[in-house]
């Protein structure tokens, strides 16, 4: 079975990446009988902010937590799981301070566990999440994928550094960008993007 983890973060009750996402990750479960999507909604349901006891706890076995390391560390077993398990993943983003939102961020910091999705080896760290295809849907007020903006992009980058480093190394991205440039910009944005999406999704 075929499952497609779909990941949203965006507050915005009418939001672009959301929308995107969403009809992306039903595109791809049409192409493939039997497939799953397992939706995380980042924003509706965050997650806490990693603290002392999380980084305490992750770094022991589970038979060697207490009561109270093991529950601090359950919500993160869980999104590990689901992020193992998944064969494709869609990533629904705005760029906000010219990076993500801090709810995905909160994901990655649960998700990025050494022994679980990464390793530390004689020859350097090795990504164990390996196998997977991940589509993020970035929206934007400007246009950061290229031009005299493209360095304020540090989204992009940064997705592609972390889930490299767990050894998700397919990242295609799907820009909806230049959202803030009226009505008319707006709409040949998002109908781009739309069209990228069904590519890629015939493609998949």
């Amino acid at each position: 079975m075929s499952y497609i983890l779909l990941l949203t973060s965006s507050p915005r009750a009418e939001s672009l990446s959301t929308d995107i996402a969403v009809d992306l990750a039903g595109k791809l479960q049409s192409q493939k009988a039997g497939s799953v999507v397992v939706r995380r909604d980042l924003a509706a349901n965050p997650l806490a902010h990693i603290n002392d006891l999380f980084t305490g706890a992750i770094r022991k076995p589970a038979d060697a937590r207490t009561a109270e390391e093991n529950e601090a560390a359950k919500i993160s077993d869980e999104l590990v799981n689901e992020l193992l398990a998944a064969d494709t993943i869609v990533i629904g983003t705005g760029l906000i301070n010219f990076n993500i939102y801090s709810s995905l961020k909160s994901w990655i910091d649960n998700v990025a566990r050494a022994g679980l999705t990464f390793k530390y080896t004689e020859n350097g760290p090795v990504g164990l999440a390996t196998g997977k295809k991940v589509y993020v849907v970035l929206a934007s007020g400007g246009v950061y994928s290229q031009g005299p903006a493209a360095g304020m992009n540090h989204a992009v980058p940064y997705l592609k550094t972390v889930l490299g480093f767990m050894g998700i190394t397919d990242v295609e991205t799907i820009y909806v960008e230049g959202l803030a440039f009226g009505p008319e910009a707006a709409e040949k944005a998002v109908g781009a993007a739309k069209a990228r999406a069904e590519e890629l999704a015939l493609a998949a």
